[in-house]
């Protein structure tokens, strides 16, 4: 008999050693019950949304959670990924009601602003880079280096434009006007949502929207900050706005570790374009710091 109830102890002791391994891989140990503040780290360019879109979902339906601080240290990133942050963050606002705060780190600058702009509270360093209101889009041109090493391409194509921006040539003037084109266009919805968003004049944005950055006290002087301050005080902050009493319990992800396509993804992002996989080249319309 003894024996059975020290077997039935053990197994419910693995039991209970398991569920606590289970619970710490997928984040920091959250205590039950209690009202608690969520924290997600953007952190380098914004290649893709689904980690942070991820986490949104996740702290949008735990009722323990009654806020969110996004700790922005970014140049910004592709505008797609920056749009669909923006549009998810709007998401848990509206449908939820959970204030989101976010806390600027060195930098929060282009599509690193876009998605602060959709938050309750923008929170910078004095010292914060931020502004960069403008698109970026480089084509390289690897034409001269194919001549001197006796490469030619052959195009066949079926549209007049089927290979604009090819690498493999120089760049028309009416490529050029085509894609200046959208860079305004998406430049516009840049512009639209920091003066919807940040309650600014269109006229006020589009006077500093041309890609100059500022610091963060610059930035709270013309409207795109609201104060000053580090991510202890964003933290307190969204605490007050929610409702929470005292001292805030923050949760957040444990952050995974780097393989070996996240650094070469890391490292292409630094001279901001992908590299061209012959016969085809691959466009990157950035919200990017340089």
């Amino acid at each position: 008999m003894r024996r059975t109830w020290l077997i039935v102890s053990l197994a419910v002791f693995a039991s209970l050693l398991f569920l606590f391994s289970l619970a710490f891989s997928f984040g920091r140990w959250e205590r039950l019950g209690g009202s608690k503040v969520a924290l997600i780290t953007v952190e380098g360019v914004i290649l893709d949304s689904k980690e942070v879109i991820a986490q949104l979902e996740k702290y949008r339906t735990n009722p323990t959670v009654k806020a969110i601080v996004l700790r922005i240290n970014s140049p910004g990133g592709g505008v797609a990924p920056s749009q669909e942050i923006y549009e998810e963050i709007l998401k848990t606002r509206q449908t939820n009601k959970k204030p989101i705060v976010t806390s600027m780190g060195s930098v929060a600058a282009s599509g690193g602003y876009y998605i602060a702009a959709a938050t309750d509270l923008i929170i910078a360093n004095p010292g914060t880079i931020t502004g960069s209101i403008g698109v970026l889009l480089q084509v390289p041109n690897i034409s001269g280096l194919m001549q001197k090493i006796g490469v030619k391409s052959v195009v066949v194509k079926s549209g007049r434009h089927k290979d604009l921006a090819s690498p493999t040539r120089d760049m028309t003037e009416s490529e050029r006007q085509i894609l200046q084109g959208m860079l305004d266009d998406v430049h516009g919805q840049f512009i639209d949502v920091v003066a919807k968003d940040r309650q600014l004049d269109r006229e006020k944005v589009e006077a500093i929207a041309d890609g100059r950055i500022f610091s963060g006290r610059e930035a709270q002087s013309i409207g795109l900050v609201d104060q000053l301050g580090n991510l202890q005080d964003a933290i307190e902050r969204a605490g007050t706005l929610a409702g929470i009493r005292g001292k805030p319990t923050v949760i957040e992800e444990r952050k995974r570790g780097l393989f070996l396509m996240d650094l070469l993804r890391g490292s292409l992002s630094l001279v901001n374009m992908e590299l061209p996989i012959y016969p085809s080249s691959t466009l990157s319309v950035n919200y990017l710091l340089w």
